[in-house]
């Protein structure tokens, strides 16, 4: 009886520091097992918080339209970033590339910047007047003034003093039809003269930003094509492609 005695008490003694030693481990666990749980929560909500940011930019991006307002500040900026200095514009007729002027900035910007948008893509050379001009940039297609409203509504003032030139080849921006004293130009249309040696009777009026340097050949077989009463071509010339580099 005297060992049994003994003993009890020893086996009490080991079982609570046991269970002690088996509370402590389980607190242990539980805690770590809570951060972890807290990392990765923590860690998902980076996450979420990242790709909210990135919806909210890229919607204001999507959602971002050009106006009277803010096109004359956003072209300052953007001709900075500007890289490219030509375009090459596929039509259904042939191809042929454009040279922008450096120094009418917010004009050759502006050309850039639609034909990045694509916007002169499945647009048409909508008028074309022999032995003048030809026009480009609109069309009868429902998807072209779609493009219009995504991108805005805007006009670019003329830049007539640049020392440039209405020679046969020059690229240059037609004034919008709108209520316009002084003459602004429609910034999502375009001509070519054709005229030799030019039409120099535009100058001081509307603002030449660049030259045709290949494929003259192909604006004047597009001068050539056969038109109606409102000199829209009998046959729609495409622009399949317009290419900034």
């Amino acid at each position: 009886m005297r060992n049994t005695s003994i003993l009890y008490p020893l086996f009490l003694v080991g079982l609570l520091f046991f269970s002690c030693d088996s509370t402590e481990k389980k607190e242990k666990e539980a805690a770590s097992s809570s951060e972890i749980n807290a990392k990765n929560n923590s860690i998902s909500a980076d996450s979420s918080s990242t790709a909210a940011q990135t919806a909210v930019e890229e919607q204001v991006k999507d959602t971002f339209k050009l106006s009277e307002e803010n096109a004359i500040d956003f072209f300052f900026n953007y001709a900075k970033e500007v890289k490219e200095t030509k375009v090459k514009i596929t039509t259904s007729m042939g191809s042929f590339t454009i040279e922008l002027y450096d120094n009418v900035p917010y004009h050759k910007a502006n050309f850039i910047y639609l034909a990045k948008k694509g916007y002169f893509d499945d647009t048409q050379f909508h008028r074309v007047v022999p032995n003048f001009i030809i026009q480009g940039g609109n069309s009868d297609n429902t998807k072209t003034s779609k493009k219009r409203r995504a991108i805005g509504r805007y006009l670019l003032p003329p830049d007539t003093r640049k020392g440039h030139k209405h020679h046969r080849g020059t690229i240059s921006m037609p004034s919008s039809e709108r209520d316009n004293p002084h003459k602004l130009a429609s910034p999502y249309e375009f001509f070519i003269v054709v005229t030799r040696p030019g039409s120099y009777h535009l100058d001081g009026s509307y603002t030449p930003f660049g030259r045709v340097i290949e494929g003259m050949d192909v604006v004047d077989k597009i001068n050539a094509v056969e038109i109606d009463d409102g000199e829209w071509p009998m046959e729609n010339v495409y622009i399949k492609k317009a290419e900034a580099f």
